[in-house]
């Protein structure tokens, strides 16, 4: 027989409140990442991919249509990010991007060093999925109804 503390259900129903601080700080981190995607990442990649292309280093050449396809994944991603229904799925997705873009730098481009940032922004994305985990079951029950 297992016993449990209500303090524990407590703190649980504490964290998972709107004003709780915790859900200030994965907003405010939300908000700050998905414009960082839209505006600075992948923004950038669909506005003037040429420029992006011709100044990308001789050992990181990738095809044209793919920086596109990075460009569109990273915008969707950001906007996901803002919108409370999909922004697990949107972490989720930056999380295996950012951890994609990570072994990039480290293996293709030579640069291990570089890998560091995103591997800490798929962290941050891995938590923000854990976190908002409780949207993706509320969108499951809506859609099976």
């Amino acid at each position: 027989m297992t016993t449990t503390s209500p303090a524990a259900h407590v703190s649980a129903d504490v964290a998972g409140r709107p004003g709780t601080i915790r859900n200030r700080v994965l907003w405010s981190l939300q908000i700050l990442l998905g414009l960082f995607f839209v505006i600075a990442s992948g923004g950038p990649k669909l506005v003037m991919p040429n420029a992006l292309a011709d100044n990308a280093p001789e050992n990181l050449t990738i095809p044209f249509g793919l920086l596109i396809f990075i460009g569109v994944v990273e915008v969707a991603g950001g906007i996901g990010l803002l919108v409370p229904r999909v922004s697990a799925f949107a972490a989720v997705g930056l999380s295996v991007l950012t951890v994609l873009a990570a072994g990039t730098q480290a293996f293709i481009a030579d640069k291990p060093v570089m890998a560091i940032f995103p591997l800490v922004l798929a962290a941050i994305f891995a938590w923000i999925a854990y976190e908002r985990r409780a949207g993706v079951t509320a969108l499951r029950d809506s859609l099976s109804r």
